[in-house]
């Protein structure tokens, strides 16, 4: 969730035209097309593999049957349990800075409805996702393996200390807000590795990190707003 919203588009605003019922699949694909012209290529988005990824995954598959007319607007929409699915130029301003390059390792913390993660699996990376919220990772995990995302790995459970059996990752992207910096994510990242986090509480920023053999360099992004990461970080924080 995040602060660059403006408006929330229906589908039929964004195409010109309502449905009385689901909208065939060369409609969705259509409703991708605006979304990447009009709120990512617009705003600056320029990764040629990162705007192919989000022209192709089907975002409206993974909302709530509820929520799906909305899908393709420039909004973040609830997923349950509290939870949101991030505006998709917040998705592919976080995917591009990463910069992901295909047989890359990737760790998402904030599993979420698995929008971002089916997003890095397009760019090629395999996939080690975490969500705390259980029904939240369930869904996430049948919603990716019916639409096909074998490179992604989704488990439940608390994301404050990574997925120390399968590091070290080249990349790590966090979709939750903690109020500092998880140290076991940094200790997983390989040198060369990128991690890209929000991070305050009632003021967040992207902070981006980049792991060197010196140790890390920081930089901040732009401001943001998230759900506030939660479980064992708040011990930390």
């Amino acid at each position: 969730m995040n602060p660059h919203w403006k408006v929330w588009i229906p589908l039929w605003a964004a195409l010109s035209h309502g449905f009385a019922a689901e909208p065939p699949a060369d409609e969705w694909t259509r409703a991708r097309q605006q979304m990447v012209k009009t709120q990512l290529e617009a705003r600056g988005v320029r990764n040629a593999a990162v705007l192919a990824a989000m022209r192709k995954v089907p975002r409206h598959e993974l909302v709530p049957a509820s929520e799906r007319e909305w899908a393709y607007g420039d909004s973040p929409l609830p997923i349950s349990e509290g939870q949101t699915i991030s505006q998709p130029y917040i998705v592919a301003y976080m995917t591009e800075q990463l910069d992901i390059r295909r047989g890359e390792r990737v760790l998402e913390i904030g599993t979420g409805s698995g929008y971002q993660a089916a997003v890095l699996a397009e760019l090629g990376a395999e996939v080690f996702t975490i969500e705390i919220v259980a029904p939240l990772a369930e869904r996430a995990k049948a919603d990716l393996a019916r639409l096909g995302y074998r490179s992604v790995h989704v488990r439940a459970g608390d994301g404050y200390r990574g997925w120390p059996e399968q590091a070290p990752f080249d990349a790590v992207i966090v979709t939750a807000a903690p109020e500092t910096i998880p140290q076991p994510l940094v200790d997983q990242l390989r040198v060369g590795g990128r991690m890209i986090v929000p991070v305050g509480d009632a003021y967040q920023e992207l902070v981006m990190i980049r792991k060197t053999k010196h140790g890390i360099k920081k930089e901040r992004l732009i401001p943001v707003r998230f759900v506030p990461m939660t479980g064992e970080v708040e011990k930390h924080d």
